[in-house]
């Protein structure tokens, strides 16, 4: 996710201002392969001195060797006045940060992995302190890398489980959409192609109409029709609840992580 987000900064016209740190210099090189405008430092201490932002880009389970770590920095470096750190990690929550930080400016992000093509659908959600500046630049780093919404902290595990966990969630009924074309005939890369391009172009057209999912299931139904014969199945089976209870269970692991 952090080579998603600094990939579309870079994008965007923003790579000259990336800098990276990670205790691994496989990570380190790795990333500047794949990203060669990235500049890159020896510790957390050397980038959060020239950081307007810090992202924290690790997993929950790490997060607190990173704070322990962050606690050695200047204190310039962890109060009002210092950059603003912006976590990444699902579940954990702004209170997790405060304890470690408690004059820090810290925002806590979910963003997804479509941020690898300007894709993302990410929602934030500030605390204590910030302001409109870093609230701008929170946004500017976002939209780089996608589409970003404000929400309340409470619903953050939702935004985890739904847009979070989500590419993983889509790319498995994708999967089902090409194993059925397949065994329609189609060849492979035939069923692919027009998986993909068919979700892709009924997102397109629901945003772009600002179409309710009701609305299109309508102008694609004509009475008697192909479409109304496989919506009888499709209607007919649980796919609502699984997908409901899918995306409950990736809400509620959200909130076990941040236990």
């Amino acid at each position: 996710m952090a080579y998603a987000m600094a990939g579309a900064l870079i994008s965007s016209g923003g790579g000259d201002a990336v800098s990276v740190y990670d205790v691994s210099a496989e990570r380190i090189a790795a990333v500047k392969g794949l990203l060669p405008r990235v500049q890159t430092c020896g510790s957390t201490a050397e980038l959060a001195a020239a950081a307007d932002a810090v992202v924290l880009a690790v997993k929950p389970q790490v997060m607190p060797a990173v704070m322990a770590e962050l606690a050695l920095l200047p204190a310039k470096l962890l109060g009002r006045a210092g950059p603003l750190y912006v976590s990444i990690a699902a579940g954990l929550p702004l209170s997790f940060f405060q304890n470690h930080l408690p004059e820090a400016r810290i925002v806590r992000v979910m963003p997804n992995t479509p941020a690898l093509v300007g894709q993302a659908a990410s929602g934030f959600t500030p605390g204590p302190g910030v302001g409109e500046a870093d609230l701008a630049l929170v946004k500017r780093l976002l939209e780089a890398a996608g589409r970003a919404v404000r929400v309340e902290e409470e619903l953050l595990d939702a935004v985890t489980g739904l847009s979070g966990s989500g590419p993983a969630f889509f790319a498995r009924i994708a999967e089902a959409f090409i194993e059925a074309g397949i065994s329609q005939g189609l060849s492979p890369e035939a069923a692919r192609l027009l998986t993909l391009q068919t979700m892709k172009g009924t997102a397109e057209l629901m945003e772009t109409k600002e179409l309710e999912p009701e609305e299109l299931v309508r102008m694609v139904s004509s009475p008697g029709g192909t479409t109304v014969a496989g919506r009888e199945v499709l209607e007919a089976s649980e796919l609502k609840t699984i997908l409901a209870a899918t995306v409950k269970r990736a809400v509620e692991r959200s909130k076990e992580l941040g236990k």
